[in-house]
């Protein structure tokens, strides 16, 4: 009741990490860089930003953005990795030994200068697209315009560990997190998802001898109209444009939990009107939006209490200005793990 009404956390958190259980949590980096300077980070944490308001670790995406963007001066993403609310955080100070996690990791050393073009594959209602920077595969995943939920970790696992046996250093896998509408079978999804994320991983070695120096833009925009009753978190939108040949793909991250279905379509199609052929919009899943309005969901997806052809105008400008920011960069990547982090 303190929570509901007064926004206070600290009781309900106090239960929380009484019956919570210690847990190892992984988290994945991607950063790029431009004139000896970080440019653009993606962090992929395999834990769940929830489970609502202010409770535990709903507002971590937008905690891990601010804490990085504030240290490197950059523009930082933090879509959704795989897990459930089994991975949600008991409380604020769990939320504290990840961002320190993260900040200790961004040490980095070695870069690479070359990548291969973005590729889909598709298996049913499953699709996967994977790129792979240096001697790292980044692939996400997604059902859309089919309804996405949370995937389950193990899924995680055998992605990676069948990039690893392919000869790769390291994966990082993305729940899309991008369409919402009806019910969700995650037995019947999991095989063709599995299925899609290795077919692009095959298809992406067979371009390891077509590697190519490639360059960056990024940009990132906070739509005034849109707050957390509408379902944005405070982390607005970044888009990271990465142009390897003469493709231009997009990896755009929404602050928000999930999105209504055929949106991210509409997106998609936007963008490839200016020049971005391919690429992927993702959501954080933050949970900062949960528990806020009194719907069916407790929350609004992307683009449900949105005027979506505003959202699509505010992407189509962030995506033209990092497409003007473009230049020649290099990547590098680490996964760290966090030990000792307390879950519900």
């Amino acid at each position: 009741m303190a929570n509901w009404a007064e926004n206070v956390n600290a009781p309900l958190e106090g239960f929380l990490e009484k019956f919570g259980r210690k847990q190892d949590v992984k988290v994945s980096l991607l950063a790029f860089r431009a004139k000896d300077k970080i440019k653009a980070l993606m962090v992929i944490p395999a834990l769940h930003p929830g489970p609502f308001k202010n409770v535990g670790s709903s507002p971590l995406p937008y905690m891990i953005q601010a804490a990085l963007e504030s240290k490197l001066q950059c523009v930082v993403s933090v879509p959704h990795g795989l897990s459930g609310h089994e991975l949600d955080l008991s409380s604020q100070n769990q939320n504290q030994k990840i961002i320190e996690g993260v900040l200790n990791a961004i040490n980095l050393s070695s870069f690479d200068s070359k990548a291969t073009p973005f590729v889909r594959n598709q298996r049913n209602e499953a699709s996967a697209s994977c790129q792979k920077f240096g001697d790292c595969a980044l692939l996400t995943l997604s059902l859309a315009p089919k309804t996405m939920e949370d995937l389950p970790q193990e899924l995680d696992r055998i992605i990676v560990d069948e990039a690893e046996r392919k000869g790769l250093s390291s994966a990082i896998v993305i729940d899309a997190h991008n369409s919402i509408e009806g019910r969700f079978n995650l037995n019947k999804v999991v095989e063709n998802l599995r299925k899609a994320a290795i077919g692009s991983l095959e298809e992406t070695l067979d371009w390891d001898w077509h590697q190519y120096p490639f360059e960056v833009g990024v940009a990132k925009v906070f739509p005034k109209e849109f707050g957390i009753k509408e379902g944005m978190g405070p982390g607005g939108i970044s888009v990271i444009v990465v142009m390897v040949g003469d493709q231009k793909a997009a990896y755009v991250t929404i602050d928000g939990n999930n999105m209504i279905s055929k949106l991210r379509e509409r997106i998609l199609s936007a963008i490839q009107e200016i020049g971005v052929v391919e690429g992927e919009i993702l959501t954080t899943d933050t949970h900062v939006v949960n528990g806020i309005v009194p719907t069916a969901r407790g929350y609004y997806p992307i683009g449900e209490a949105m005027d979506q052809a505003k959202l699509i105008d505010y992407i189509k400008q962030a995506t033209v200005c990092a497409i003007k920011d473009m230049e020649p960069a290099e990547v590098s990547w680490r996964t760290k793990t966090v030990s000792d982090v307390k879950v519900i």
